[in-house]
């Protein structure tokens, strides 16, 4: 169960990140954190595809550890597995200034979901990932 929900996620989360690639607007100032009303990043076509296409991966590195845990090489969804609960750990602690549990920019849109959606969903997916991690 937590290898389909991860799989799903990421793939909803990669298929996002599609649409602002191709789409070229990346749904409003919510979704990019600022400062004083500027973007702290510009994040181009390229690394949203790029975040995009990792994504995808690790829904299959998801989808491979929970639903063919001894195909070979079994060690790739056993490493895989960790990486995606760092990575998305560290997401959701962030950087202590503009994304994450910790941020000290305040009072934007982007840091208000940050609080409500974004660091929540990161920290639900690394904790997923390490129940299947330990468990499967």
């Amino acid at each position: 169960m937590p290898a389909l929900v991860l799989c799903l996620l990421f793939l909803v989360l990669a298929g996002l990140h599609v649409f602002w690639a191709l789409s070229g607007r990346l749904g409003g100032s919510g979704v990019v954190p600022t400062i004083d009303g500027s973007p702290v990043m510009r994040p181009g076509k390229v690394g949203t595809l790029l975040v995009a296409a990792f994504l995808a991966a690790a829904a299959v590195v998801a989808l491979w550890r929970g639903a063919w845990p001894g195909t070979r090489p079994s060690w790739v969804p056993g490493v895989g597995i960790w990486v995606i609960a760092v990575a998305f750990a560290a997401r959701a602690v962030g950087d202590f200034r503009n994304v994450g549990l910790f941020k000290t920019v305040r009072g934007t849109v982007f840091a208000r979901n940050d609080t409500l959606v974004f660091s929540p969903l990161c920290l639900a997916i690394s904790w997923l990932a390490v129940w299947l991690a330990v468990f499967y």
